[in-house]
């Protein structure tokens, strides 16, 4: 059973990589990445309490900040098996195209860095530096890309 269909079509059927909907607000990503979600928990964590996410790519990282947030709902296209225990652990209703072993690079020869730098921290909490201090090496002039 899908329970965000409206989300899923809108994430399907528009350029987003991430649509998160609560209440009757919906908003809609284009970033590729953890970028969006990151920017969302840190300046708005109180929209993702109780919403429903719907994203392409769900790795640990993302999945942590999901759970930091606590959405209610996620559906993602891909998600990894270490994403999906961590979201199972914290109670969000998560449902799924394909899961997948890891997040390949967007070179496709390896592993997601993020992903791999959340090897061994089971705890939102504790992976959260571990975000931060990815998103401030990659993203350094980062600009928010929004739509509503």
């Amino acid at each position: 059973m899908i329970i965000g269909t409206d989300i899923i079509t809108l994430l399907h059927t528009g350029v987003f990589s991430c649509v998160v909907r609560k209440g009757d607000e919906t908003r809609t990503y284009t970033r590729r990445g953890v970028i969006d979600l990151y920017e969302l928990y840190e300046k708005d964590s109180e929209f993702l309490c109780g919403a429903m996410v719907a994203d392409k790519v769900i790795g640990k990282g993302a999945a942590a900040l999901i759970a930091l947030g606590q959405a209610a709902y996620l559906y993602a296209d891909v998600i990894s098996s270490p994403a999906l225990a961590l979201l199972r652990r914290k109670g969000i209703a998560v449902e799924f195209g394909q899961e997948v072993p890891h997040i390949i690079n967007r070179r496709k020869d390896g592993r997601c860095p993020l992903e791999t730098a959340c090897d061994g921290i089971d705890s939102p909490e504790a992976i959260y530096p571990v975000i931060r201090n990815f998103v401030q090496k990659h993203f350094p002039n980062r600009e928010k890309q929004e739509t509503k």
